[in-house]
């Protein structure tokens, strides 16, 4: 064993003996999962075969249960084509950029590649029977660029809407309440403009010279299960009367707090009685954004920055150091970090021309240490974490409100890596036509909802358990691209598809995964 390897060795042996250490002082850890390191089960071709044949057909009898019914909806979308000249039908077209999407394929010339051979269209043809040939990505892009691409977003939430409406996420709800998470990225930065609703900015260190950029609101569903779904998605997007002003100051464009306005204004539309708890970051930590939530009958949790609000901090602070009764403070061990809470009730806020106008908040702060192994040594970290509340913080709720609610907005920030860096190519538009790089974004979106349904259904949690989520996408796309399946096997999915049911939370926690 060489120098590197030995210390390595001496390192995760020391790990290990203080994890034990720990274990036998009672201090409990969240559960880790880390991939198999094995070689192939499978001993003959023919075993090999049969668990991809399985395998596979688990995989599209999670996803037929769900792609049938959005392909008819979409058929629906008025099709500006010449009717004489159409060889493709919409649905054809629309499963087409779906499973460019699914695949993680990184570009329209790889679609155009590789979802276009006989296999593929033969182990399709099973499902879709009514699937003759595949287009080109151009007959694609030039469809998106027509069509009312907003009308595709529009099916994908009659989709979400029908879920809900049969309780498939009933048992993943916090208080019967669905949490929406909302925040804002960047989507493509480009050096000309194709067109004028792209923002733009200044360059820094370059005298007149600009970039243009297209940024999108997102709001997703996040479940107890680690599952985010997209929900909706808001462009920012300049208007063609946009003035150009000399004085960058006063340069106005449209930004994250206006779209945020036009994003809730939709999803109280969209969903007018479902009971929501909308998860925001500091941008948002404001007057009007509260008072919009308390309207609409939301719950809301959003994070509070130190030198944000300070009038709301100094009056929370005050109570704080008022408020020394066990009743407004909580000690707790969780996953492995020593947390204090503290929170202050019934604070008022007033915000506004002439500070006419107000709102009742409540605010908490959590203080939490835990040890981190750094090259052989335990490190203590420590961090400090604040948010404005809807509802009154109480030692019952406190966990609740603060570790299973507010830290869920993680998972978006997480969600939008994963679709940046992770084969869903967030980042990459397909297309400079607005209109299309709408679409495409749309279509990423259905795809991303499908991996996610099928990544945590029940019957391939220990599968994906075992192989990891980026290896559960590429097997089915190297199964359905480049092998020949039963197809008779698959046809039979079509008669009788079966339930979908997810994991839930406890059953990820144990490894045991039921519905």
């Amino acid at each position: 064993m060489n120098e590197a390897g030995f210390k390595r060795h001496e390192r995760r042996r020391k790990q290990r003996e203080l994890k034990e250490q720990q274990k036998k002082q009672g201090k409990k850890y969240p559960p880790t999962y880390s991939l198999p390191n094995r070689k192939c089960t499978q001993k003959t071709t023919e075993e090999e075969h049969e668990a991809t044949q399985s395998v596979t057909e688990e995989k599209l009898r999670v996803m037929y249960q769900l792609l049938p019914g959005l392909l008819n909806k979409l058929e629906k979308i008025p099709d500006p084509r010449n009717p004489k000249k159409i060889k493709h039908q919409m649905t054809v077209m629309m499963l087409y950029g779906i499973l460019m999407f699914m695949f993680n394929l990184t570009s329209r010339r790889q679609a155009n590649e590789e979802l276009t051979g006989p296999q593929l269209l033969e182990n399709l043809c099973a499902l879709f029977p009514e699937l003759v040939d595949m287009p080109h990505q151009d007959t694609l892009c030039r469809l998106l660029t027509e069509i009312d691409v907003e009308q595709i977003e529009s099916r994908y939430i009659d989709l979400v809407r029908n879920l809900i409406r049969k309780k498939k996420f009933q048992h993943l709800l916090y208080k019967k309440r669905y949490l929406v998470a909302i925040d804002g990225t960047q989507k493509y930065v480009m050096k000309e403009s194709w067109d004028k609703r792209y923002l733009r900015r200044r360059v820094q260190g370059k005298d007149g010279e600009c970039e243009y950029y297209a940024y999108v609101l997102e709001a997703v569903l996040v479940f107890s299960n680690g599952m985010v779904l997209p929900l909706m998605s808001e462009f920012l997007e300049n208007s063609v009367e946009l003035e150009v002003v000399e004085n960058y100051e006063k340069w106005k464009q449209d930004c994250e707090l206006k779209a945020f306005h036009r994003l809730i204004k939709r999803l109280k539309y969209e969903f007018p009685k479902l009971h929501l708890t909308l998860l925001l970051d500091g941008l948002y930590a404001n007057g009007p954004v509260m008072a919009a939530c308390y309207k609409n009958k939301w719950d809301f949790m959003i994070v509070l920055k130190d030198k944000s609000l300070p009038s709301v901090w100094k009056e929370a602070e005050g109570l704080m150091r008022l408020d020394t009764e066990e009743e407004y403070c909580l000690k707790r061990e969780w996953q492995g970090r020593c947390q204090q809470f503290r929170w202050a009730n019934g604070i008022e806020y007033e915000y506004g021309a002439n500070q006419c106008k107000s709102l009742t908040i409540h605010v908490v702060v959590c203080e939490e240490s835990w040890e981190d192994f750094k090259t052989g040594c335990v490190v203590i970290k420590t961090a400090r974490h604040a948010w404005i509340s809807s509802t009154p913080i109480d030692r019952k709720n406190v966990h609740e409100r603060c570790n299973l609610t507010a830290r869920k907005r993680w998972l978006q920030e997480n969600n939008i890596l994963k679709e940046k860096h992770q084969g869903y190519r967030y980042e990459h538009i397909f297309s400079h036509n607005w209109n299309a790089m709408k679409g495409y974004h749309y279509l990423m979106h259905i795809a991303r909802m499908l991996n996610e349904m099928a990544l945590h259904s029940v019957s391939l949690a220990e599968h994906v358990k075992d192989i990891g989520t980026q290896s559960f996408i590429k097997k089915l796309y190297i199964a359905m691209v480049y092998k020949k399946l039963d197809t008779e096997r698959l046809h039979r999915l079509t008669e009788s598809p079966g339930q979908l049911r997810l994991v839930q939370e406890e059953n990820w926690k144990t490894g045991r995964f039921a519905a």
